[in-house]
């Protein structure tokens, strides 16, 4: 088992995301690698850009099904008749004469009320000794939301989760797990540098302390991203750049002290308001400075005055 599992955490599409030095990644590996052998469903739970489609394929090639095809249904778009063809129709060995797939259902948290009560009525309940007409043994589904959450504000069938939710693995944010940070970049330029033919540029500490304050909204994926980046770059640097601006998106809500004045206030109120306004702009320019200027009807100079002052009351607040 354990020279199995060592397979499949090389492969390319899974080694990147589910490797990690710290206690939450090493009981996360553990828990997989307990269940991966079993029939129970699974549900992945975690943002985008966490891995959950790796966790996927892991779970699959531990399982003793590993020589069967994953098939993959994203639940994004389907009306309920749809969405039962394609359950049905997903792989010939969906059968009962060779129940032996692997149904991987991506993003359940987007099947409205009509589609989940007809995926319900397709799943076994779980006490039947007979499997339902079609279904392979082994249920994985993911989603980017909390499905507890989902049940309470009415939005998820209760019955659909339970059957869904035979073992939850919930997967971290990247800034969850900042000691992974180093080493997963250094995977992912080693990973790209052979493919784009360049060379590895070495990372100071000033680089590392700059990766691991920002938040990473994208996860793992954006990290990936950023890899890729640096390697077609030639300079880390100037890769970091875009990304200690994207940095200023996650500032925090101003504050005002107990009984400050209302003028206080407002221009607290006011500086924030105008943060937020960059942060948008930025965002949606993808942080070019000039196309966010030009938004904003500000000048350019106008613009990087105002990103050195917000980070310098960054600066200030950490301090």
């Amino acid at each position: 088992m354990d020279c199995h599992r060592t397979s499949a955490l090389d492969e390319p599409a899974i080694a990147g995301f589910v490797y990690g030095l710290g206690p939450t990644m090493q009981t996360l590996n553990g828990m997989v690698a307990e269940i991966a052998r079993t029939d129970i469903p699974v549900l992945i739970v975690g943002e985008s850009g966490t891995g959950k489609d790796a966790y996927a394929k892991l779970i699959h090639r531990l399982s003793l099904k590993n020589e069967t095809p994953l098939q993959k249904i994203n639940c994004a778009s389907f009306d309920p008749g749809q969405l039962l063809s394609q359950v049905r129709h997903s792989n010939p060995s969906f059968s009962t004469a060779d129940p032996s797939g692997t149904l991987y259902l991506d993003n359940v948290q987007e099947l409205d009320m009509a589609c989940q009560r007809s995926l319900l009525s397709f799943l076994p309940d779980g006490e039947s000794a007979e499997p339902k007409d079609e279904f392979p043994p082994r249920l994985i589904s993911s989603s980017t939301k909390s499905l507890e959450s989902e049940v309470e504000a009415g939005c998820f069938r209760r019955e659909l989760y339970f059957r869904l939710n035979g073992v939850c693995l919930r997967l971290p944010a990247l800034r969850e797990r900042m000691e992974d940070i180093p080493v997963l970049t250094g995977y992912f330029l080693n990973k790209h540098s052979m493919a784009l033919k360049k060379k590895v540029p070495p990372l100071s500490n000033k680089a590392i302390q700059t990766l691991t304050a920002y938040p990473w909204p994208g996860n793992i994926r954006e990290l990936e991203n950023l890899a890729r980046k640096i390697l077609l770059f030639g300079d880390v640097q100037l890769a970091l750049n875009d990304l200690q601006t994207a940095g200023i998106l996650t500032g925090r809500p101003a504050v005002v002290a107990e009984g400050a004045s209302l003028k206080v206030a407002a221009r607290a109120a006011s500086k924030q308001a105008e943060r937020e306004l960059i942060m948008q702009a930025l965002e949606r320019t993808r942080w070019n400075r000039k196309r966010a200027a030009r938004e904003l009807q500000i000048s350019y100079k106008s613009l990087l005055y105002k990103i050195k002052q917000i980070r310098a009351l960054d600066g200030e607040d950490e301090g």
